[in-house]
C-alpha cells in the first residue's frame, strides 16, 4: 500500500474555495486540542484514499476531514474550535 502523502494546507486551497466560496488558505483557526492558532495553508495534509486528513502544525490532532461526493465535497470539522475567514 502507498503511504499517504503529507502537504502543507495549500494543496486543498481550491476545495476550500469551492464549499466556502472564498479563498480560505490564509483563514485563521484554533485547534481544539492545543488551542494553537495557524492559518489554513499551514495544516499539515495528508492526502489518501477517499478523502484529505488535515491535522493541526502543532501537535498534529486531526482537526478536520475532506471527502468528495458525489454531489461535492465535504468538510467535516473536527477539532477546529473556530475557524475566521481572511480579511
Amino acid at each position: 500500500m502507498d503511504e499517504p502523502r503529507q502537504l502543507d494546507g495549500n494543496a486543498i486551497g481550491g476545495i476550500l474555495l469551492e464549499v466556502f466560496g472564498g479563498e480560505m488558505t490564509a483563514a485563521q483557526g484554533c485547534c481544539a486540542a492545543c488551542g494553537s492558532v495557524s492559518a489554513m495553508a499551514t495544516l499539515v495534509v495528508f492526502r489518501s484514499g477517499p478523502g484529505d486528513v488535515l491535522c493541526c502544525p502543532a501537535c498534529a490532532t486531526v482537526v478536520a476531514v475532506i471527502s468528495g461526493l458525489p454531489r461535492g465535497p465535504r468538510v467535516h470539522l473536527v477539532a477546529l474550535h473556530w475557524l475566521e475567514p481572511p480579511r
